[in-house]
């Protein structure tokens, strides 16, 4: 008799995304953002890889919601990241809510369902913000407007 086992998420793994997710994107983000919009360009000498943008969507007294997206001027044939995380500063975490075109991410998927998403979907899509925000770390540079410098 084969017996479908449910799926059980790694509490610890999605935790640990978590923690870890903050501490990026609070390395990313300026101590205090007086707009509500940080960019920077993401290059590595002379390859450029596009523009990556943070919007502050809310703010609260624990939490804030951004929206980060990339955007690449090579072509359109490219996928361009966007995704809504919301940030817990009580706890220092940082969790993906929404992403593309998913409007709520999920934190366990029936396989198969209707969008196939995988059953560990949620861990997914944490990890890949890991490896986005450590790309960012790695070739991310502030655009400076030298004109108004002097």
């Amino acid at each position: 008799m084969n017996v479908k086992r449910r799926y059980v998420p790694d509490i610890s793994r999605l935790g640990a995304l978590g923690d870890g997710n903050y501490l990026r994107l609070i390395k990313l983000l300026p101590r205090e953002m007086n707009d509500d919009i940080v960019e920077f360009q993401l290059s590595a000498g002379e390859r450029y890889f596009g523009m990556v943008r943070i919007r502050l969507i809310e703010s609260f007294k624990y939490t804030d919601t951004l929206y980060l997206e990339q955007r690449h001027t090579a072509g359109k044939w490219l996928n361009n990241p966007q995704m809504t995380v919301r940030l817990y500063h009580d706890v220092g975490m940082a969790e993906v809510i929404s992403c593309c075109r998913h409007r709520r991410v999920q934190g366990v998927n029936d396989y198969p369902n209707r969008f196939m998403h995988h059953p560990d979907e949620k861990t997914q899509i944490n990890a890949f913000l890991a490896e986005w925000l450590d790309y960012c770390l790695r070739f991310g540079h502030v655009i400076c407007d030298l004109t108004n410098k002097f």
